[in-house]
């Protein structure tokens, strides 16, 4: 499966890519061709105009080649931290850059935060975003709390819970990877 790994911050010593990384390797283990989508690597300006505004290949480059990776996608893995009980900024702004790209695939959310919560306050407005963007999220949520002490800083876990916990995650999220694209191959999309 093809499956990108969308990341939130841009933060200075920000602690939630420790998370992304990780889930990027749980997908390599389980023979996914995964990729980590971030921010700071993939600069795009606050939004003015969406990828679909441009006329057909006049979007700056950048935008083509996000497009491109989100239309092979199968899934998409959201790695999310919690402002303000909110959604990153950041991750909208990557985020709603695109739209039809993401359509009928499914989507599940790995949230955080440094305390004890894990992020779970933003998951549940992800949820109404992510419905809204065409991408349905997995009924189970992967919430870290003390995301700063779960990982090292190359996203290997520090706590017994997390791998069980991952597999559980993702087998739901294969599942829901499988059965739409079934369903996109047997039976096309609405739209």
């Amino acid at each position: 499966m093809n499956i990108l790994v969308l990341y939130g911050s841009v933060r200075t010593e920000r602690q939630g890519i420790k998370a992304a990384k990780y889930m990027v390797k749980k997908l390599a283990e389980r023979d996914h061709q995964a990729e980590l989508i971030d921010p700071l690597e993939y600069k795009l300006p606050l939004l003015d105009w969406m990828y679909k505004e441009y006329e057909t290949g006049k979007a700056p480059e950048l935008m083509e080649i996000l497009a491109e990776k989100i239309r092979k996608a199968e899934g998409f893995i959201i790695v999310s931290g919690e402002y303000n009980h909110s959604i990153p900024p950041a991750l909208t702004n990557l985020m709603d850059h695109f739209l039809e790209e993401y359509y009928f695939k499914p989507s599940g959310i790995v949230c955080y935060s440094a305390g004890r919560f894990g992020g779970v306050r933003a998951a549940m407005q992800l949820r109404a975003f992510l419905g809204e963007m065409g991408m349905p999220t997995i009924s189970s949520l992967l919430p870290f709390g003390a995301v700063q002490d779960a990982f090292d800083d190359e996203g290997n876990p520090l706590m017994n819970y997390i791998d069980p916990e991952a597999s559980k995650f993702l087998d739901e999220f294969e599942w829901y990877v499988k059965a739409l694209g079934d369903a996109r191959n047997k039976y096309g999309t609405p739209f």
